[in-house]
């Protein structure tokens, strides 16, 4: 018998991956914050990779990476004790690579935080590898704290739903929002072919393939609704031509958005879906990405 997937929640300690960046920074901030408002410890993780792979490093080369670390990891401690005073604060200079450091660190309950991308890699690459690594391998919340930063909060927090699935996304959202003292908006977005030519008939109403497309989402935003009287829900039904655009537009309007991260069973391709990855690249907010326990 196969035995209950374990209940995520946002409720266990923050770790962080630093490597000295501008965008390292703002993920050390975020992720103070967010520690702060659980009352939980931050972890701060450099990753030297002395241990993954690097035949030629000599040892001299490794203690150069152990001195570098020590300093990127004073910096971003003195960051975060600036952002949330009275946060504990510990840091870990980790010898593997990045995505097994913080994943490593977070253990079974914990959240981890990155920023879109640090050294090396291309400038085209909006989201470097290693937090797409991290992402896609995790099996705790992941955060990808963006470049852009609204100038002031906006009090909503995003969630996009599609179907039964994505419940848990909508649960940990729900508790983000009321954490934060934010409304909860659910995003659900359904795609309707434009020219379909002679065949349009087949597709029946517009309406009617909305409601159909949307009665799962509803039922959760239902029961939502239900548990958490208190909480402002809004349930938005956009019909579009891409579900990423729209996604990515609504993320203007929001402290974070959050994200059931379906996985693709293939070993070929991407392992994250290509909303996923047009968000993690596009977003003007935060993007907290939920693992599923389904694929697909």
């Amino acid at each position: 018998m196969q035995s209950d997937p374990r209940i995520l929640t946002l409720d266990g300690p923050v770790v962080v991956g630093t490597d000295g960046t501008k965008d390292a920074a703002r993920a050390v901030r975020w992720a103070a914050s967010e520690a702060d408002s659980r009352g939980r410890p931050l972890s701060i993780v450099h990753a030297t990779r002395t241990e993954s792979g690097h035949a030629h490093l000599s040892g001299s080369g490794v203690q150069r990476a152990k001195g570098l670390a020590a300093e990127v990891l004073a910096e971003a401690a003195e960051i975060a004790r600036e952002t949330a005073p009275g946060l504990t604060v510990s840091t870990t200079a980790c010898p593997y690579e990045t995505a097994s450091c913080l994943l490593g660190e977070a253990g079974k309950d914990g959240t981890v935080v990155v920023g879109t991308r640090g050294h090396g890699g291309f400038l085209a690459l909006l989201v470097g590898s290693d937090a797409l690594r991290t992402a896609a391998r995790a099996h705790v919340p992941v955060v990808v704290v963006p470049r852009q930063e609204h100038s002031r909060p906006t009090e909503v927090v995003l969630v996009a739903a599609r179907d039964e699935r994505d419940r848990e996304a909508v649960r940990l959202a729900a508790d983000l929002a009321l954490r934060r003292g934010a409304a909860l908006r659910v995003f659900s977005a359904w795609i309707f072919l434009e020219n379909v030519g002679s065949m349009a008939t087949m597709f029946g109403d517009p309406a009617d393939l909305a409601t159909a497309e949307a009665a799962e989402t509803t039922r959760v935003v239902a029961e939502l609704r239900a548990d958490h009287p208190g909480l402002p829900v809004s349930h938005d039904i956009v019909r579009a031509a891409s579900a990423a655009a729209v996604l990515v537009a609504a993320t203007s309007d929001a402290d974070a958005v959050v994200i059931g991260s379906r996985r693709r069973s293939s070993p070929v391709g991407a392992p994250l879906g290509h909303v996923t990855h047009a968000v993690l690249h596009h977003s003007h907010c935060p993007v907290l990405l939920v693992p599923l326990s389904h694929r697909g």
